[in-house]
């Protein structure tokens, strides 16, 4: 198969030969660090404002629910403008000018904190910047990365992003929860940082970056995308699976509640505890690129999911700062492992031309697991208790994990990634 037009000219040697793809690929992980960092650090400082304001644990919870929320909203909104605007427009560009807004968003996030906040609504209207914002990114940048590699190497390039975006995922709220226990001003500072440098890699990316014109409307490009999630089983199945495991099973966010309520073991802890997910993913990663998954990829994935689902079971159940930190350990492991999968079967299978719609649903269902997973969260908690919240959580994840093996019998017989 001969590469698209805007892709570069097959090169010698191997993926780390392709520099514009590296500067990519480091902007990349800084940029999710810097996200998932900065998200860490949001839900404990709103969940600490909220408890010092007279809230009580379940109030509190749902609080920080609210902050998910508001991300959500405007990345539901602009989901298929997002996209296509990334399959029409230079990626490159959307992509910097989406984290110099990050960059804005953090620096404002760090002065509320030195001033001192103890009101809500500020950080809730720079979620919905932010969330806006990232609704234009994830596509942008999604798509922006198979671009610069040969089509020889685009298997491995994939490969490669989707351990950057969950290594970063996972590492990233880590070390926010670690710097809340200096401060949250530096924790946003540390945030703010790391999306500059992020965009400072993204000017060493040289080459073709905007994806050749494509015939027709946007709204009939929109449902053009809609329709290949739909009809293509292994990418909706993907994509859905991501969306209803991590959606019920968020135990991550209720960190905060458990760190501060339940184990009572304060910011420190909370960044130990957040670091307990960092070291599970990042084991799974090396184990990865030491032995890559070859055959029975979608068996892989399913008992990945399952084992995240009993994972939060227990970390639900436990009243022992060591055995959750052993349970977010396993469950950060095989969340690695899980969306490893999901996210190279979807790009893999996707043709460039689809590439940032696709990456649009993808983003609009993965914020739905993430952000409007911690309002799920937070308003199960308002209703069950933050236990009840997490055993209801990690039930449901095991439940989604049967229903969708039988669902989608393509997904689970798939076999090789590339």
């Amino acid at each position: 198969m001969s590469p698209p037009p805007s892709a570069p000219r097959p090169a010698r040697g191997g993926l780390l030969s392709q520099r514009a793809f590296l500067y990519f690929w480091a902007g990349r992980f800084l940029a999710i660090l810097a996200s998932q960092a900065q998200g860490a650090t949001i839900a404990w400082q709103v969940y600490g404002i909220a408890r010092a304001r007279g809230g009580d644990v379940k109030q509190a919870s749902f609080a920080v629910g609210i902050i998910g929320l508001a991300q959500f909203l405007p990345l539901c909104a602009l989901a298929l403008s997002a996209g296509d605007a990334a399959d029409r427009h230079d990626r490159r560009a959307i992509s910097m000018i989406c984290l110099g807004m990050e960059v804005a968003t953090a620096a404002a996030l760090a002065a509320m904190a030195l001033s001192g906040l103890r009101v809500l609504w500020p950080v809730v209207a720079v979620a919905v910047v932010f969330g806006a914002s990232r609704a234009f990114l994830n596509p942008a940048n999604t798509a922006l990365g198979p671009m610069l590699v040969p089509q020889p190497l685009l298997a491995r390039a994939i490969a490669f992003n989707s351990l950057a975006w969950q290594a970063g995922s996972i590492i990233g709220p880590a070390v926010g929860g670690l710097l809340c226990a200096a401060s949250p001003a530096v924790s946003y500072a540390v945030s703010a940082a790391l999306y500059l440098a992020a965009a400072l890699a993204l000017t060493r990316v040289r080459g073709a970056t905007r994806p050749a014109p494509q015939a027709g409307s946007r709204w009939a490009l929109a449902r053009e995308g809609l329709a290949y999630v739909w009809s293509n089983k292994v990418v909706f199945g993907a994509i859905s699976l991501d969306l209803f495991a991590v959606l019920l099973g968020g135990a991550t966010a209720l960190l905060p509640v458990y760190a501060h309520d339940v184990l009572k073991v304060g910011a420190a802890g909370y960044g130990l505890l957040r670091a307990g997910a960092a070291i599970g993913a990042s084991a799974v990663a090396v184990l990865i690129a030491v032995r890559p998954i070859r055959r029975r990829a979608g068996r892989v994935m399913f008992g990945g999911v399952g084992v995240f689902g009993a994972a939060t079971l227990v970390f639900a159940l436990s009243s022992s700062f060591a055995l959750s930190a052993a349970a977010l350990i396993i469950l950060g492991g095989a969340d690695m492992l899980s969306v490893y999968i999901r996210q190279t079967l979807i790009q893999a299978t996707t043709p460039d031309a689809m590439r940032g719609r696709v990456a649009a649903v993808s983003g609009l269902f993965v914020g739905a697991s993430n952000e409007l997973g911690e309002f799920e969260s937070g308003f199960a908690a308002r209703i069950l208790g933050p236990i009840g919240a997490a055993v209801f959580g990690g039930v449901g994840a095991l439940a989604v994990t049967g229903v969708w093996a039988g669902l989608f019998p393509q997904l689970r017989k798939a076999d090789r990634l590339g």
